[in-house]
C-alpha cells in the first residue's frame, strides 16, 4: 500500500480523497493555486504545495509543476480526482516515467476509450450495442454531409475529444447542418485543441443511464448498479439517482453484464462508468466511458455500501478487488444534487463572490461534500459546483422527500446558487412520478 499520495486537484473531490487517505492511514499532499491559498484542502492534507497562478493552464493542468511537486515530497502515487488531467494520457505517460502511481487506467485506456470513435469501435468489436453513426473520424463539413446521407437526421454532432457538454449540437435538417458543424468544431478547437468530430442519430427523448464499475490488474471487473442522470442543462447533469426506476430488473442485470463486457473489452482497470441512453422502448446504447470516478459517486457509495474512492486506491497498490459480483446487493434509493454558484435567470452565468453566512443540512441518510465555509471567496477560474447533497433512503418518493427537506436547510448568503431551482424540480409532478428524459429541464423550463 502506498504511504503517501498527492492529490492533483482542488474542491470538493480533493477534500473527499484526503478523507478516504486519512482512513486508510495514508499521508496526503495536496497542491493549490494561488487562488486556493486558503482552501479547505490545503488545510486538510498532511503537506500542501503551491503550483502556479490562479489560471488552471498554470496550476492544476500543469503537469511538470504537479511532478516536481510530487517528487520533492515523496509521494508514491496521484490522485487525479476528476477533470483537469483525470484522463489525459499523456500525463499518465509522464507519470509512470517518473516512476509514480497514477490512480486510474493506464494511458493506452484513456487515450482509446477518450477518443469517442475509436471508443466506439472498440465496443463494436465486443457486440456492445452503440447508437448508429460514423465509425471514422470527420474533418470538413463536406465529410459529415456524406455521412449524414446514412445515418439520416436528426443528427448529433459531437467533438471527438470532448466532454462537460462541449462541442456538442444537434442539426435537425441539411440547411441548419454546415453552420451548427462549424461552430461545434470550432468549440473542439478552443477548448480541447482538436478538431476531430463525429456523427451519431440523435436518440429523441431518451434517459441518461450510466452503470458504475470496478476493475482490477487480474482481470476481475464487478458493476455496481446503474446511475439515472437525465436531468441536465447543456448536457451538464444537475440531479442524478440509483437505482433507474425506469428499468426492469432483468434490463438492470443485462446493463451491467453489457456494462462488464465493455470494461473487458477495454482492458480497463480501476473504477469507471459505462454511460448509455435508453430510449423509449427499452433499447440502449453506448454513448462513452468515463476513465475516471465521477462526480455523482457517492449515489451508488450510498446503494452499493461500498467506498469507490479506496476501491480505486487499492486497485491502483496491486490489490485484488475487495468484493465479488454475488456480494453487490443495490439497497434502498439514493439522489444526488449539485449546488453551483450560478444564476439560473441569468441562463446558469456563474457567481464567484465571498459566502458571508452558510449553513448546510444534516441528519439520518445525508450526505453532504464540499470544500466551502463562512467567508470561504469561491474563485472565478474553476468550475461553479460548490457542494454536492446526496441522501438515501428506503425508496425513491421518500429520498425526494429527504432532498427537499435537505434543500430547504441550506442557506448560502453572499453569492447566487441553483438551491432555489433544484428545489422546484424536485417538486416538480412529472420529477416526482419519474417521467424524466435529458430534455426535462429545457421542456418544462424554455426560457431558460
Amino acid at each position: 500500500m502506498f504511504n503517501k499520495i498527492l492529490i492533483a486537484n482542488r474542491g470538493e473531490i480533493a477534500v473527499r480523497i484526503i478523507r478516504a487517505c486519512r482512513e486508510m492511514g495514508i499521508r496526503t499532499v495536496a497542491v493549490y493555486s494561488e487562488a486556493d491559498r486558503d482552501a479547505l484542502h490545503t488545510q486538510l492534507a498532511d503537506e500542501a504545495v503551491c503550483i502556479g497562478k490562479a489560471q488552471s493552464s498554470d496550476s492544476y493542468l500543469n503537469m511538470e509543476r504537479i511532478l516536481s511537486a510530487t517528487i520533492a515530497t515523496k509521494a508514491e502515487a496521484i490522485h487525479p480526482g476528476f477533470g483537469f488531467l483525470s484522463e489525459n494520457s499523456r500525463f499518465v505517460e509522464m507519470c509512470e516515467k517518473c516512476n509514480v502511481a497514477f490512480i486510474g487506467p493506464s494511458a493506452e485506456v484513456i487515450s482509446r476509450m477518450g477518443n469517442k470513435s475509436e471508443a466506439k469501435n472498440t465496443m463494436r468489436k465486443a457486440k456492445v450495442p452503440v447508437v448508429p453513426g460514423t465509425k471514422k473520424p470527420v474533418y470538413t463539413v463536406e465529410q459529415a454531409l456524406e455521412a449524414v446521407k446514412e445515418i439520416g437526421f436528426p443528427v448529433m454532432i459531437k467533438a471527438s475529444a470532448g466532454g462537460g457538454g462541449k462541442g456538442m449540437r444537434v442539426a435537425g435538417n441539411e440547411q441548419e447542418f454546415a453552420k451548427l458543424f462549424e461552430t461545434a468544431q470550432q468549440e473542439s478547437v478552443h477548448s480541447f485543441s482538436d478538431n476531430t468530430m463525429y456523427l451519431e442519430r440523435f436518440v429523441e427523448n431518451p434517459r441518461h443511464v450510466e452503470v458504475q464499475i470496478l476493475a482490477d490488474k487480474y482481470g476481475n471487473v464487478v458493476h455496481l448498479g446503474e446511475r439515472d442522470c437525465s436531468v441536465q442543462r447543456r448536457h451538464q447533469k444537475m440531479i442524478e439517482e440509483s437505482p433507474c426506476i425506469a428499468i426492469s430488473d432483468d434490463l438492470r442485470k443485462k446493463m451491467g453484464e453489457t456494462a462488464v463486457r465493455a470494461a473487458k473489452a477495454a482492458g480497463y482497470e480501476s473504477a469507471g462508468t459505462i454511460e448509455f441512453l435508453l430510449d423509449q422502448s427499452g433499447e440502449f446504447y453506448f454513448m462513452e466511458m468515463n476513465t475516471r470516478i465521477q462526480v455523482e459517486h457517492p449515489v451508488t457509495e450510498f446503494v452499493s455500501g461500498v467506498d469507490l474512492i479506496k476501491e480505486q486506491v487499492c486497485i491502483a497498490a496491486g490489490e485484488p478487488l475487495s468484493v465479488q459480483q454475488k456480494d453487490i446487493e443495490i439497497r434502498g434509493h439514493a439522489m444526488e444534487c449539485r449546488i453551483n454558484a450560478e444564476d439560473p435567470e441569468r441562463h446558469f452565468m456563474p457567481c464567484p463572490g465571498k459566502i458571508t453566512d452558510l449553513h448546510l443540512p444534516g441528519g439520518n441518510g445525508i450526505r453532504v461534500d464540499t470544500a466551502v465555509y463562512n467567508d470561504y471567496a469561491i474563485p472565478p477560474y474553476y468550475d461553479s459546483m460548490i457542494a454536492k447533497i446526496i441522501v438515501y433512503d428506503k425508496d425513491r418518493r421518500s429520498a425526494i422527500r429527504k432532498m427537499i427537506s435537505a434543500l430547504g436547510e441550506v442557506a448560502i448568503e453572499g453569492v447566487k446558487t441553483n438551491v432555489d431551482f433544484l428545489y422546484e424540480l424536485l417538486n416538480q409532478p412529472d420529477f416526482q412520478e419519474g417521467n424524466i428524459t435529458t430534455d426535462f429541464i429545457p421542456q418544462n423550463y424554455r426560457d431558460l
